[in-house]
């Protein structure tokens, strides 16, 4: 019995909001590009608020207020009516395969969370080895399908007390270190004076700026949910608006704090790993509460890393099994189960996540682990944005077509010419990418790594071409049958 309007469960836009602020930005996002770029990196965020993150949101608003029907496909079902089936189904696999090393990097930052938790310190590299840092990252996966299967709103309630726990634990980390400052506390960075921003515009700078990129990208993942709002047209865009704020807040504000606790001229090799628990245990020392504020943090962390799987495991299964044409993959791929979830695209999540974790199982040590599947986001979700402006620039090509309640950028041409420029800058993002981070030009570590990551990518993005062989021949079979 389908549900009627009256005891349908709907979701509101600030919960929309909050699952999309947890699928795309955390505390730790703005650890990894300080390490990579310095103080420096205050400018890259304000330029990438502007020139990207605002642009990219609306993007997403525009096309979610336009397509609000019964697609379960999300941006794959953008593209596919804005285009065609082919395009819809390379941009379901590429999406798809897209959120895999970050399910993996987000299972794996799980156990650092509860690592701390328990040992209230960063010897989780040495007294854990790669092999159980594995398998125990393939468990939490494995656990996070089965139990979101179990507790259907879990998944809604998490990211809700998760995203909005985060929030607020980075404004206090914002109030608490001006606080800091007012009271004699000393800035760990120097010099810290206008020239400390400005960029060093080298190869080592543009190769990481595709990792900014996947810090504030995520936004379409909740395009499944649009279908589960009571009024999606006018108020997804009210729940970009709000991940913007957040985004924005996050990055610049939190990035300057960190520069108060951390010299950004000499930062901790574990920093993207560690960075988040040495932040909140400097801040606590500093107030004179000793490790309160730290413990405090990794709770919320692993609620907010939990939810983060949640919403990730659920989101992407969903777009490979959703709108995508059914003559580019075979029926078993689809397969639903009594409750309707697509069973089998979460066993094919877990096969190339444990392809991901055995791949990094060759790396020396379980930061030099954390950091490759990172930074390997840095390239897979640029590479799944150009999609997403392809579908925008269609769109408001077609604009006689296709008819929304939000509009982004009312002249047409202008729209056209801001998202070729998205296109454009998240294709280089992820090009650049393909240089391996954390590693010396011309070591063995770093060839070792430029190899993972064309492979990887080869591996991830390469398979989808499998998929339509296996249509062919599922499709030739059933007529043979049928004979």
């Amino acid at each position: 019995m389908e549900p009627t309007l009256e005891n349908k469960h709907y979701i509101s836009w600030p919960v929309i909001a909050f699952l999309d602020f947890v699928t795309i930005i955390g505390f730790d996002d703005i650890l990894y590009p300080l390490q990579n770029q310095g103080l420096s990196v205050v400018f890259t965020w304000v330029f990438m608020v502007f020139a990207f993150v605002i642009p990219y949101e609306m993007s997403v608003s525009q096309l979610g207020a336009t397509f609000t029907g019964q697609e379960e496909g999300g941006l794959a079902s953008w593209v596919r009516h804005s285009t065609n089936d082919t395009l819809g189904y390379l941009t379901a696999w590429m999406y798809w395969a897209a959120c895999l090393p970050y399910i993996v990097d987000v299972a794996n930052s799980v156990i650092v969370s509860f690592s701390w938790l328990v040992l209230g310190d960063n010897s989780l590299d040495r007294r854990m080895s790669n092999f159980m840092f594995g398998l125990l990252t393939f468990v939490i996966i494995l656990a996070f399908i089965l139990l979101q299967n179990l507790f259907k709103k879990s998944m809604e309630v998490m990211a809700t007390i998760g995203g909005g726990a985060m929030f607020l634990m980075t404004v206090l980390f914002v109030i608490m270190t001006g606080y800091s400052l007012a009271h004699g506390g000393k800035i760990a960075t120097q010099p810290f004076n206008f020239h400390s921003f400005i960029p060093n515009f080298s190869l080592q700078y543009f190769s990481t700026t595709g990792l900014l990129m996947f810090a504030v990208c995520g936004a379409e993942l909740v395009a499944p949910y649009l279908i589960k709002m009571r009024h999606p047209q006018k108020d997804f865009p009210k729940a970009m608006w709000l991940v913007a704020f957040m985004t924005a807040f996050l990055t610049v504000f939190g990035t300057f704090s960190l520069a108060i606790f951390f010299n950004a001229n000499n930062l901790p090799h574990d920093l993207k790993m560690n960075g988040s628990y040495y932040a909140f245990q400097l801040l606590g020392q500093r107030l004179g509460l000793g490790n309160i504020l730290l413990y405090i943090f990794t709770v919320v962390q692993a609620i907010y890393m939990m939810a983060q799987l949640a919403v990730l495991l659920d989101s992407s299964s969903w777009v490979i099994a959703g709108d995508t044409a059914a003559n580019f993959i075979p029926s078993w791929l689809s397969k639903r189960d009594k409750n309707g979830r697509p069973l089998h695209s979460y066993i094919l999540t877990c096969g190339l996540c444990l392809f991901l974790l055995l791949m990094s199982g060759t790396l020396p040590n379980i930061n030099a682990i954390f950091n490759w599947l990172l930074n390997l986001n840095g390239i897979v979700f640029p590479f799944k944005n150009c999609w997403i402006f392809l579908a925008f620039i269609a769109v408001r090509w077609q604009s006689d077509r296709f008819h929304s309640s939000f509009v982004f950028i009312k002249n047409k041409a202008a729209a056209i010419a801001v998202g070729v420029w998205c296109f454009i800058f998240s294709f280089i993002c992820a090009v650049m990418s393909f240089i391996p981070q954390d590693v010396k030009f011309k070591t063995p570590a770093y060839n070792h790594q430029l190899l993972m990551n064309l492979f990887s990518v080869f591996v991830l993005f390469g398979f989808g071409l499998i998929m339509p062989l296996l249509a062919r021949i599922e499709k030739k079979q059933s007529i043979v049958e049928a004979k």
